[in-house]
């Protein structure tokens, strides 16, 4: 079963999606979106609600500058290799960044730059999982599933200064 309840925030209102597991899926105002066969609202489900109090929590946070305690507990869905990725962009600091490079060194595919973009790319619970935080190689901007004006401006709010 899957959950989805809406987070209002000042940049518009985003859907956190709920497996059974946790947060699965965090969608972007009028952005790509992670959908589901059943939608439910979570918000009758007291283990959806506690997860959900966190993620709008830790969102509302993020998005206001602040680094966040706590994540939700995270349902991370896609191969090992996008999983090892997605750990490995867990680790980078708020308001720092990486490189693509950085990320396939430290998961151990140093050749695997572009694999890396693409598991950015797949990520389904962006902000919390800051893809937006690896840039491509000389601290370019490289792509974002939501689109650059996203991650420029999600950078500039935890502010990371570019080129």
């Amino acid at each position: 079963m899957t959950s989805r309840v809406s987070i209002t925030t000042p940049l518009g209102k985003f859907i956190a999606v709920y497996s059974e597991n946790g947060l699965a899926a965090l969608n972007f105002p009028n952005g790509k979106t992670h959908s589901s066969n059943e939608e439910v609202d979570g918000r009758k489900n007291s283990k959806v609600r506690n997860w959900h109090r966190l993620t709008e929590t830790t969102l509302k946070k993020m998005l206001s500058g602040e680094k966040p305690a706590k994540l939700p507990p995270l349902d991370l869905q896609g191969t090992e290799f996008q999983k090892s990725v997605w750990r490995e962009m867990l680790k980078i600091p708020y308001g720092k960044t990486k490189s693509y490079g950085e990320i396939a060194q430290a998961v151990g595919k140093p050749k695997a730059v572009r694999a890396v973009g693409g598991a950015c790319g797949a990520n389904s619970i962006p902000v919390l999982v800051p893809c937006h935080r690896v840039l491509a190689a000389n601290n370019k901007i490289g792509g974002f599933g939501s689109g650059l004006g996203w991650k420029c401006k999600l950078l500039e709010i935890e502010g990371v200064q570019l080129g």
